[in-house]
């Protein structure tokens, strides 16, 4: 996923919620992003700039306060073949579609389940582990609590501070 329109302000520019690590690039002149619902889209880039640390685009065909406000919650997508590698090797940074279906196991070895989504929250990424008994268990993506993600062993390894497994 590329971004979010969460806010329409004045026109028909769109704030967007930024989730790429390259919006010089997903939302240059040009780009034609995919939509989420596909009803939406495709939508080209018209022009895009950072005004107050936030992301304003404007579409083409998208020309006045209305028809922005129908983009609202919509999500702009790639295809994953298209996103290239998320950082360089040596970087601790996934896509999420690599994420999903690794298998989450604590360093004692113990079965948690399979990764089923990453969830971008305001307080930070959330994987969403669908336990074998279907109940979902949601750890705090960060290094200390998953300090191994390997994605070529289709694994990660989840250190839970105490209480966490019991939510």
């Amino acid at each position: 996923m590329t971004g979010t329109v969460v806010n329409t302000p004045v026109g028909g520019e769109v704030t967007v919620e930024v989730r790429t690590d390259a919006p010089e690039i997903r939302f240059a002149p040009g780009a034609v992003l995919r939509t989420d619902p596909e009803s939406a889209g495709p939508l080209t880039i018209e022009s895009a700039k950072m005004h107050s640390g936030r992301l304003l685009v404007r579409f083409e065909g998208v020309a006045d306060r209305t028809a922005a406000e129908s983009l609202r919650d919509v999500l702009m997508v790639i295809d994953a073949d298209d996103a290239g590698p998320a950082g360089e090797p040596d970087e601790d940074v996934w896509w999420d579609h690599e994420l999903l279906d690794l298998e989450a196991r604590t360093s004692e070895g113990e079965l948690l389940g399979l990764v089923s989504d990453v969830l971008h929250t305001p307080a930070g990424e959330l994987l969403a582990i669908r336990r074998p008994d279907g109940a979902e268990l949601l750890v705090p993506f960060v290094s200390e609590i998953v300090p191994v993600v390997d994605v070529p062993a289709g694994r990660v390894v989840v250190n839970p501070p105490a209480g966490l497994l019991e939510l």
